[in-house]
């Protein structure tokens, strides 16, 4: 005990977070394994899309956000950049890797070798005991705390279980696909146990404390997994391995144009606006619009995202392959999922203005809708005019909304803008006495 003292009083103890705290550098650099994550479900896909293996990208997906939201939850009450904490932190990166490493044989045949799920299912346990220690080191002055925190425990230890049941149970049936379907239910009910859990604890007992780095925190894995698109788009799409040719140049340029109309949709106004109800909302009803529109309203985003970028990969290789003509309708799924990934995306949001601005915006909508008419006229159509027929879209979104919401985004943008720069301007004062000599030190 002596020498576990000694070790965290050398690192330094867990620094809590302050109500305006702001992420920091240490989480990006978590959030990048997460994000590899995402690439790696991306590209595990693609190697052969049909239903089954999109639900199982699903599944995977939901499994993994939801260890990021318990990794968030963590977040906000210390910083992990901090003492000690970075060292259990970098643990779990480690398991986070290994789980990510692992995603493709997670779903592997049933009768091959369970070595793939169990790797996964054993990395996602450590990941989740991580977040456990940190958490009950967190709490343990608050009794209110550490009796929700009790609440959860038949969430972790069962999902635990019936992950491990599924690398387990179906190489021990016969009948392959009575194999696959005891799999794909157990991970189906982990997904279903998690989520259940996240309505049914409720509010009370626990609080988030800086509604700025919850905010900012998700932000940026949204931004960071819209990168992501790109590179995946670019790598999956064989772009770097051939001579450029005009239509590869354009298809890669439509691609860099829909996703910026993408991340313009959430971040001109919907994402500030969120910002400032969430900052106004206090106790309950904060934790209740953090868990809400944030914890489970920004996975169907992340869906769409990973649809999208499957549909894009698909169709810019077919556009960049000089062996496929460039009248050549696109093939297969890639434009239900180019347009049904946006749809997702679009969908997504506008769950998350309802719930934290209560306004629905009907340009959306029709938005949607159009998107929707688009997806039968788009498989007749080739893959460079699909692909410019759904940027056309999501770009006149863009500029209709900024035609007719020109009051009001000036005037939230103007709120923002005051804001920052009153934060920035203490911060300036507050550094300013560093310039200033030390009692007794000569001035210069």
């Amino acid at each position: 005990m002596g020498g576990k003292q000694r070790w965290r009083g050398r690192l330094g103890g867990a620094v809590p977070v302050a109500p305006g705290a702001r992420v920091d550098r240490f989480e990006v650099f978590f959030d990048l394994v997460f994000v590899f994550s995402f690439f790696i479900i991306t590209r595990a896909t693609a190697l052969d899309i049909n239903g089954t293996n999109l639900l199982h990208a699903l599944l995977v997906l939901a499994v993994l956000w939801w260890s990021w939201v318990v990794h968030c939850v963590v977040a906000t009450r210390v910083r992990l950049g901090e003492g000690f904490v970075p060292v259990l932190m970098v643990v779990g990166m480690a398991a986070l890797f290994t789980f990510a490493l692992a995603l493709p044989q997670a779903f592997r045949d049933p009768g091959e070798n369970a070595a793939g799920p169990m790797v996964a299912a054993g990395s996602y346990v450590v990941i989740r005991l991580v977040h456990l220690a940190l958490y009950l080191h967190i709490v343990r002055d608050s009794p209110d705390e550490r009796r929700q925190l009790r609440r959860f425990a038949p969430e972790l230890v069962l999902s635990t279980v019936l992950l491990l049941a599924a690398a387990l149970i179906p190489a021990q049936l016969r009948d392959p696909g009575s194999a696959a379907l005891t799999r794909d239910g157990l991970w189906a009910t982990v997904v279903v146990l998690q989520y259940g859990s996240g309505l049914l604890a409720g509010t009370w007992g626990w609080r988030v404390t800086s509604a700025e780095h919850w905010t900012e925190r998700y932000d940026l894995i949204l931004i960071i997994a819209l990168g992501e698109s790109v590179i995946s788009v670019g790598v999956g799409s064989n772009l770097l391995g051939q001579p450029p040719t005009w239509p590869a140049v354009a298809a890669a340029i439509l691609g860099i144009v829909f996703t910026a109309a993408l991340w313009w949709v959430h971040y001109d106004w919907v994402g500030p606006a969120a910002r400032i109800a969430l900052h106004a909302a206090e106790g309950g009803p904060r934790v209740a619009m953090a868990r809400d529109a944030y914890a489970y309203l920004y996975l169907p985003m992340i869906a769409g995202i990973i649809l999208f970028a499957l549909g894009a990969e698909r169709i810019v290789h077919e556009i960049a392959d000089p062996h496929i003509p460039l009248a050549d309708r696109a093939h297969g799924p890639d434009v239900p999922l180019l347009f049904g990934g946006v749809i997702c995306y679009l969908c997504g949001n506008m769950l998350f203005q309802l719930r934290t601005l209560r306004t629905v915006t009907w340009l959306r909508v029709g938005t949607v809708l159009v998107l929707a008419a688009c997806i039968p006229v788009g498989q007749r159509l080739p893959g460079l005019a699909a692909l410019t027929l759904l940027t056309v879209v999501c770009v006149g979104l863009v500029a209709l909304e900024v035609l007719t919401m020109g009051e009001s985004r000036d005037a939230l943008h103007e709120v923002v803008v005051q804001e920052r720069t009153t934060h920035e301007t203490r911060e300036a004062a507050y550094r300013a006495r560093w310039h200033q000599p030390e009692p007794g030190e000569p001035s210069t």
